[in-house]
């Protein structure tokens, strides 16, 4: 469904932040995007999303195409429309806003009534919490709590590919679980294709069928996520694990080595 290819980015035409990536994200498949702070991960989702002109970034090679429609060069609201949908890092929710209120926001462009209530309860289904809170000020749920509104939000627009930015972000392990197994039944029960950038890369590959590992942005390990979570410089470098099955800290490890691995 969709296709990156060799992709370059830059900021304000002087910081260049990707090098030529190259990704695919199957019908009703999970992929995960790894890495670690500055690997350029978000960039990738607002590159597909259309959201870097906002921040003046821009798109300077390569395509980015939608079920071999080519939509790089399309706007955010055009993109959206065609069903790619993005939750943003940090919880950003309408704080001024109930709960029930927010997640209306996320389906601004539809009309039909009866839809949207439909969407409604099939969001309270999947979040039995946000039912009980839908009349709450959503600037007073706890961080879990707009999680699940912000994920929430992004079902309400019936996307084709949801894209979901570090949900695991500052959350109790708990509610982290909850969270990715409803990810998971959404994934099942819609077919929707969900490309995950995620930081946790345990959770992550407990969820995803594939996953690109991103450093300095360039993709320097793919593969299925059985593959990824038996790579013992996966499990070294980011799940603090070593060669004997020991957790291990790896904040004296230099970046240079993790390059001359993957390579």
């Amino acid at each position: 469904m969709l296709n990156i290819k060799n992709i370059e980015v830059s900021y304000l035409n002087v910081v260049k932040v990707l090098h030529g990536i190259s990704i695919s994200v199957d019908d009703g498949s999970v992929v995960a995007l790894l890495g670690a702070n500055g690997a350029g991960k978000t960039t990738v989702l607002k590159a597909i999303s259309g959201l870097l002109r906002i921040e003046e970034g821009e798109i300077n090679d390569g395509s980015i195409e939608w079920n071999g429609e080519r939509i790089d060069r399309k706007s955010a609201v055009e993109i959206g429309k065609l069903g790619l949908v993005q939750a943003l890092e940090g919880r950003r929710v309408f704080g001024h806003l109930s709960a029930e209120e927010n997640l209306r926001v996320g389906a601004f462009s539809r009309a039909n009534n009866k839809e949207v209530k439909a969407e409604l309860n099939m969001v309270y289904n999947y979040f039995p919490r946000l039912e009980k809170l839908k009349n709450n000020i959503a600037g007073y749920l706890s961080g879990g709590e707009q999680q699940m509104l912000v994920i929430g939000r992004a079902m309400m627009a019936s996307p084709k590919l949801m894209m979901l930015d570090e949900p695991s972000l500052g959350l109790a392990p708990m509610v982290v679980q909850q969270i990715y197994e409803i990810i998971r039944r959404f994934n099942m029960d819609r077919r929707t294709s969900i490309l995950l950038v995620e930081q946790n890369v345990r959770v992550a590959l407990d969820t995803a069928h594939y996953g690109y590992v991103m450093e300095n942005g360039r993709v320097v390990l793919d593969g299925s996520a059985d593959y990824l979570k038996g790579r013992e410089d996966v499990k070294e470098f980011y799940m603090g694990i070593s060669a004997s099955g020991t957790k291990k800290s790896y904040k004296d490890i230099k970046h240079y080595k993790r390059r001359k691995r993957w390579l």
